[in-house]
């Protein structure tokens, strides 16, 4: 095993550089980068071929021999590099971390970049989402159901926000995911004659009389203001979980989650 070299001072450039990208959505943007934490985050970014420019590692918790094998066979290689305790502590965000973490690049997720595999994809769109914990549970749901794509609308949060990629336990990295705005989402989905499901409370029809076996996109908004007019006024029809109790919504990930495993159902996956 032959790591590059060793960093043992927390006023390092390349880790006060990491630091910052860990906690500023700026810096990412600028640079083009962000910070992977947790073994089993890398090794699904690895998996969805993310780049990765360093690994950094606790001896203390993790040999250097078992990160050689985890990034064997993949190009370009990454500078692996051993940290002290005091810059894995630093640079953690949690205890069970697994001592690893690393620098990979980042990606356009433009609507132009979505292939599909066959003509009646089944999508999600999630409308300006704030929650990163909402988010990282949505592509949770949709790696869960092997959904053909997320797509967010009008993104409030930075995909690359490490509690993004935390909640989501690394499917940020092998989910088919692309970004826009609503009106340029909406002409993607009617120019592919995709079918607009939309999550409202007006209008709408319950989702188990709906058919999901076509082309099909799932729309869900905030918990808080729901969906814009925009979406509404486009919709193939609007759907509805039937509510049984006082209040009239459930959290966005669950009801996306009922959604989409109804919509996997009639597919008779």
């Amino acid at each position: 095993m032959s790591y590059i070299k060793e960093i043992s001072s927390i006023h390092n450039p390349l880790v006060r550089s990491t630091i910052s990208l860990k906690e500023k959505s700026r810096e990412r943007k600028k640079n083009g980068l962000f910070v992977i934490e947790g073994i089993k985050e890398l090794q699904l970014a690895i998996k969805g071929q993310y780049t990765l420019k360093t690994i950094l590692f606790y001896p203390e918790l993790v040999t250097g021999e078992a990160i050689m094998e985890l990034v064997h066979g993949i190009s370009p290689t990454p500078e692996i590099i051993a940290i002290s305790k005091d810059i894995f502590q630093k640079l953690a965000h949690r205890e069970t971390t697994e001592g690893i973490l690393a620098v990979a690049v980042a990606r356009e997720h433009s609507l132009e970049s979505l292939k599909f595999k066959n003509d009646s994809p089944l999508i999600l769109v999630a409308e300006a989402p704030e929650k990163p914990g909402n988010i990282g549970a949505l592509l949770r749901t949709a790696d869960a159901a092997g959904l053909d794509a997320v797509i967010i609308a009008n993104p409030k949060s930075d995909l690359y926000n490490p509690n993004i990629i935390r909640s989501s336990v690394g499917c940020v990295f092998t989910t088919n995911i692309a970004m826009g705005s609503t009106p340029e989402i909406i002409q993607f989905l009617i120019s592919r004659n995709i079918n607009i499901n939309c999550a409202a409370l007006s209008a709408s029809k319950p989702y188990t009389e709906i058919d999901f076996t076509k082309g099909t996109a799932i729309v869900v908004g905030t918990e808080a203001t729901g969906l814009s007019e925009q979406w509404l006024n486009k919709a193939t029809q609007n759907i509805i979980i039937p509510m049984h109790g006082e209040i009239d919504s459930m959290n966005v990930s669950v009801s996306a989650a009922i959604l989409i495993f109804e919509a996997r159902r009639q597919r008779g996956l």
